[in-house]
């Protein structure tokens, strides 16, 4: 067989491996003040809400704690020292550097360290936690609009306690709106992300420099040894105050996978310079406000600021909540795109939302179900407070489950220092697992709820990943395992053979796709040029275009394509095969028809591939899937899908 391998110029690369116009992620070339206002807009709205109800859960939460001195210092220095160890050190120092072309999160970060592990033992295990890790964040999904929204909506009855009763609707009117502009994009708002979170943050700090003024002394609680005075005062207390604590640096993940948009260097230095500094200023100013008067500790974010000035506090701290569940949304919508390219979910309707930002998709049907469980964690628990016992035992699992993968990367991909990596991440699991383990004690309260939807949805992820590998071999099976040579060599000389072009989509890149086997069975006849292709996602977020497509000329009007993708782009068949300039002839869309093969599954009795319920729960998913033309953008009048039915 005659190979014609084409890159579209570059004809050295190994498939697979990235040539180094792939490996250098196109970073944005705004100037990095610009980049520095997007990400403050994006990446810090979830951590930037905190605020809102961290300090107040510590001391009016289900564990209240006395509003003296040393519970004030103790817990105002465990916040400044959780955020210093694990957003500064951990996630902007250690895990920002552990980036895919660019990108980060648990599905960036399971695509790097796959590349170099040879094991298969470790590589099971690490998908196993990407996908734990990606299970987890739809929890989190769900609550950040919950908490963040109905925490700043309560700053009414600061206001006027008569308007208690509004609370509620206001906030369910307010996420309803929220899920139902989302079909529109963010390409529009996104613009004014920045400079209202940059108020949010600038009114942060205002509020605590005025309250640290009264009570200089507060700026002690930089110093640890208060939170070690804590612990030793009262040590059960204080384990079970860590899990308020923790709210405090929930939203931490939200730099490491939001990278990609804005870059390393930008996130980072607004952290530095601008999210950690305000978030301290107003912590310390709602702990000197809570040292003058207790009875401040029911509300302190909002009493920190004068009488007149609490209304507006609210609509900026409404509008930055409304941000942080935005950008919260649009992570939902990038996390289940991925795990749809890796394989993970099946197909999904996905719209393009921007012509030019590819990263802004909407997904209806995660928009919808989040909407749903958003209004039921509303409803359901009623006020903030509540909410808060359900918030976090998700986020501090996928912060662990980023710990044990970076300790995959900093052993075996970065190969540090043995000394040096055990210390990082013996600190990290460390404070890990204290968090955790104090956040154990909010599952009864409620933190139930994340942790039963991330089960059902690392049942459904991993359910559609293992009954895609046995119907892949099923397939393989039931197409007798004869080559493409074999097949051409039998049968292509033989048969008649009518004009243009047929494309016969094929998961893998070897052997007979059975939509051909099942076209030449029912209708006797082949086209005079007969193109089998497979698409390849990556784990690279974005594929080079010169690495895009590769073609092997079979002879006798026979091509094997493969069109590569990364995890972060979108498949357009037509549009890649019309950009091929190396086939016979000129390659014309109007007069070329698609094959597709459509299998029902049935139960197998013989073999069963997965216990009987997992084979119906796939068989659900399957026939749930978006159809292959949508997916793949195929156009409508031609295609072709040729059905069978396949034993799983």
């Amino acid at each position: 067989m005659a190979i014609r391998r084409t890159w579209l110029g570059m004809d050295t690369a190994h498939p697979g491996q990235p040539s180094a116009a792939s490996s250098a992620h196109s970073s944005p070339r705004e100037s990095l003040p610009v980049l520095m206002l997007g990400a403050i807009g994006v990446v810090f709205g979830d951590i930037g809400t905190s605020p809102l109800y961290a300090l107040k859960e510590s001391f009016v939460g289900p564990h209240p704690l006395a509003v003296d001195q040393l519970h004030v210092f103790g817990v105002l220095s465990l916040i400044f020292w959780s955020l210093m160890l694990i957003v500064t050190i951990k996630y902007v120092f250690v895990a920002m550097r552990a980036d895919n072309k660019g990108e980060g999160g648990s599905f960036a970060l399971l695509a790097l360290i796959s590349r170099h592990i040879q094991n298969r033992r470790a590589s099971a295990v690490l998908v196993v936690l990407g996908v734990l890790a990606a299970s987890l964040f739809y929890g989190d999904a769900m609550l950040t609009p919950a908490i963040s929204v109905l925490s700043a909506v309560e700053g009414l009855t600061i206001v006027n306690p008569a308007l208690e009763a509004l609370v509620l609707p206001i906030a369910v009117v307010i996420m309803i709106a929220l899920f139902l502009i989302q079909y529109r994009g963010t390409a529009k708002v996104g613009a004014l992300f920045g400079p209202v979170v940059l108020i949010y943050f600038a009114t942060l700090a205002t509020l605590g420099v005025v309250n640290i003024a009264a009570r200089p002394e507060i700026l002690g609680i930089l110093s640890p040894h208060h939170a070690a005075q804590f612990f030793m005062y009262d040590p059960h207390l204080a384990f079970l105050a860590m899990g308020s604590v923790f709210l405090a640096v929930t939203g931490a993940e939200t730099l490491y996978a939001d990278m990609g948009h804005f870059g390393r260097k930008a996130v980072g230095f607004s952290w530095l310079t601008v999210a950690y500094p305000c978030l301290m200023l107003n912590y310390m100013g709602q702990g000197a406000l809570m040292l003058g008067d207790p009875s401040t500790a029911e509300n302190p974010f909002y009493l920190m600021a004068p009488e007149w000035a609490r209304l507006p506090l609210v609509f900026i701290a409404t509008a930055a909540t409304i941000i942080a569940s935005q950008a919260v949304i649009s992570g939902a919508f990038s996390v289940t795109h991925q795990a749809v390219q890796l394989g993970f979910l099946p197909r999904l309707k996905t719209l393009q939302t921007s012509a030019k930002a590819a990263g802004q998709i909407y997904i209806p049907a995660i928009n919808w179900g989040l909407l749903a469980m958003v209004l039921v964690l509303v409803l359901g628990f009623g006020e903030s407070t509540r909410l808060a016992s359900a918030y976090g035992i998700s986020v501090i699992g996928t912060m662990i489950i980023t710990t044990m993968m970076l300790a995959f990367l900093v052993f075996h991909v970065w190969r540090w220092n043995k000394l040096l990596a055990a210390g990082t991440i013996a600190l990290f699991a460390l404070v890990d697992g204290i968090y955790f383990a104090s956040n154990i004690a909010k599952i009864p309260d409620g933190g139930w709820f994340p942790l039963a939807v991330a089960g059902v949805l690392f049942t459904l992820l991993t359910t559609w990943a293992t009954g895609r590998r046995i119907m892949r071999e099923r397939l393989a099976e039931g197409e007798g395992g004869f080559s493409l040579e074999q097949f051409i060599v039998s049968t292509a000389k033989s048969v008649h053979r009518v004009r243009n072009t047929a494309v016969y989509l094929s998961a893998a890149d070897t052997g007979v796709p059975s939509a051909l086997l099942h076209n030449l069975k029912h209708n006797q006849v082949l086209h005079e040029r007969v193109l089998i292709v497979t698409v390849k996602v990556e784990e690279v977020p974005q594929v080079a275009p010169e690495q895009r497509t590769e073609v092997h000329d079979a002879g006798h009007g026979f091509y094997r394509v493969i069109i590569r993708y990364g995890f972060m782009e979108e498949v357009d068949i037509p549009r890649e095969l019309s950009a091929l300039g190396c086939l016979d002839g000129s390659f014309d869309p109007m007069t070329t028809s698609y094959f597709l093969g459509r299998q029902k599954l049935i139960p197998s009795v013989d073999h069963p591939g997965m216990v009987r319920w997992r084979e119906a729960l796939f068989a659900w998913m399957s026939k749930s899937s978006e159809s292959a033309m949508e997916s793949f953008k195929l156009p409508t009048n031609r295609v072709v899908e040729l059905g069978s039915q396949l034993q799983i």
